[in-house]
């Protein structure tokens, strides 16, 4: 009984040496692979770690901390941890009133700009002359630095020289100049009632409608561009009204794209700060989180009270936006 063994020749691998390779690389990819992306992304991983986690991780670990502006840079890291600062936050009724405005900020700020964004792009779908240059000026207010255009609507809603004002006085007549910035309740006539209006607040809202559907714009005017005209067409055909295609044929479609922007701008605008800090300083019923944030810093010099509200927000949208991406997933799926 003889046995028999397959030898390599010189120069050639061991048998069954090239099929473990290739099956490797159907697998995935090989070491020298993996190795050459890591060294790829090093760069990258290195500024986000310094640039992002870093911060994030110093910002927790001294919201359990009794740290003051004055010796930021004297105490340690490893000092005794407390929730103190978290009981000063939790108890404070500037927080919940802070909260409850910022809500309202991010609701309808968030709200107006998609509407506003999608309409402006229906409105700007069709061909016609002079389109390009139509489009493109609907990006001057995003583009535009925030302290040019907040300097100018300062101006615009001034109550002595403001255009708005003599405007309203001289061609709607109104009785006396509106100080949008500065009153946090006005009243507002209607059928003989007084309604109460947060004019200040409401201010701001518009301004941050004005300044980010542009943003909006871009997103629904780009998924206008792809959608199949033949189904749309199909539509018409069947006796549609333009308003049931839009609703049955067209929203569906872009819903995906919706939800993206809302998300995407309520995280921005649930941490505005500039804007709100350049209209209004955070007075007359505008005090957003963000700026409760700032006061506790600087006003307050208590830089462990100021992270510790930090990452409570943080937090707080975490969750909300955790339960708002399934709201739009479920929702989603019925358009489907």
């Amino acid at each position: 009984m003889s046995s028999t063994t397959t030898t390599a020749l010189p120069g050639q691998k061991p048998p069954g040496a090239r099929e473990r390779r290739l099956r490797r690389q159907r697998g995935g990819l090989t070491r020298r692979d993996q190795r050459d992306g890591l060294i790829l992304v090093a760069p990258t991983l290195l500024v986000v770690t310094v640039m992002v986690v870093l911060p994030l991780i110093w910002s927790f670990v001294i919201a359990f901390q009794k740290l003051r502006l004055i010796n930021i840079g004297s105490q340690s890291l490893f000092e005794a941890f407390t929730f103190e600062n978290f009981a000063l936050v939790l108890g404070s009724n500037q927080l919940w009133s802070s909260l409850w405005i910022t809500v309202v900020f991010t609701v309808g700020s968030v709200a107006g700009s998609v509407v506003l964004g999608i309409i402006a792009a229906l409105a700007l779908r069709r061909p016609f002359r002079g389109r390009t240059f139509v489009r493109a000026s609907m990006l001057l207010p995003y583009i535009a630095p925030v302290v040019a255009v907040t300097f100018v609507w300062r101006t615009m809603l001034n109550p002595s020289f403001g255009i708005v004002n003599t405007v309203g006085q001289d061609v709607l007549g109104w009785s006396e100049p509106i100080p949008f910035l500065t009153q946090a309740l006005g009243h507002f006539g209607l059928f003989g009632a007084e309604i109460p209006v947060p004019t200040a607040l409401l201010t701001v809202i518009l301004f941050q409608v004005w300044r980010f559907f542009p943003f909006a714009f871009l997103f629904i005017m780009a998924r206008l561009e792809a959608l199949p005209g033949e189904v749309e067409e199909a539509a018409l055909v069947d006796g549609t009204t333009p308003w049931q295609k839009f609703i049955h044929v067209v929203l569906p479609q872009l819903m995906p794209v919706i939800g993206v922007l809302v998300i995407l701008r309520t995280i921005w605008t649930f941490n505005e700060f500039d804007s709100v800090f350049l209209l209004t300083g955070g007075a007359a019923g505008t005090g957003v989180a963000s700026i409760r944030v700032y006061e506790l810093l600087t006003v307050q010099q208590n830089v462990g009270a100021a992270s510790a509200q930090s990452v409570i927000l943080a937090v707080l949208l975490i969750v909300a936006l955790g339960v708002y991406a399934a709201v739009l997933k479920k929702a989603g799926s019925r358009f489907e």
